[in-house]
C-alpha cells in the first residue's frame, strides 16, 4: 500500500481521518462505495469533505493519483461525483486502484477550495501520519 507522504492525517481539531496507517491485512481493503450526501448532513461533516477536497487538490491536482492510503470511507463521500475512476477496469477493493479529480465537478460542489479568489487552507498545522509506520 503506498503511503502518501505529506498528505494530511485527519482534519484539524476533530476526528475525521483522512488516511490510514497501515493496510488490513485480515480482513482485506475495505471497497470504496458512492455514498449518498443528504441536503441535512451535520456541518462538520461539510467541513470534513471540503478540508478532504482541499488536500487532495494540493496534493494531487488534475494528475491522477493511486488510493494508496487514503481512508475508503472519506473517499467514498466524493466517490462518483468529485473523484472518479482514472482507469478501465476500475477495482474499488485495491489499494492500487486509480483516482483523479473530476475537477468541474469538484469546483461546484466546493467552490472554497477551487475559487482562484479564495484564501487558500493551511496545511501547515495539519496532522501527517507518523513517517516511520
Amino acid at each position: 500500500m503506498l503511503k502518501h507522504r505529506g498528505f494530511p492525517g485527519r482534519l484539524p481539531g476533530s476526528d475525521y481521518q483522512f488516511t490510514i496507517r497501515r493496510a488490513n491485512h485480515k480482513d482485506g481493503t475495505t471497497k470504496l462505495v458512492r455514498r449518498e450526501r443528504y441536503k441535512d448532513r451535520k456541518h462538520a461533516d461539510k467541513l470534513a469533505d471540503a478540508g478532504f477536497m482541499a488536500a487532495l487538490w494540493a496534493h494531487f491536482g488534475e494528475e491522477p493519483f493511486e488510493r494508496g492510503n487514503l481512508d475508503a470511507g472519506r473517499l467514498s463521500w466524493l466517490l462518483g461525483r468529485e473523484v472518479v475512476p482514472a482507469e478501465d477496469p476500475f477495482d474499488p477493493a485495491s489499494y492500487d486502484a486509480l483516482l483523479r479529480i473530476d475537477v468541474k465537478r469538484a469546483a461546484v460542489s466546493f467552490p472554497e477550495v477551487f475559487d482562484e479568489n479564495a484564501v487558500p487552507m493551511d496545511f501547515s498545522d495539519w496532522d501527517d501520519e507518523d513517517e516511520d509506520e
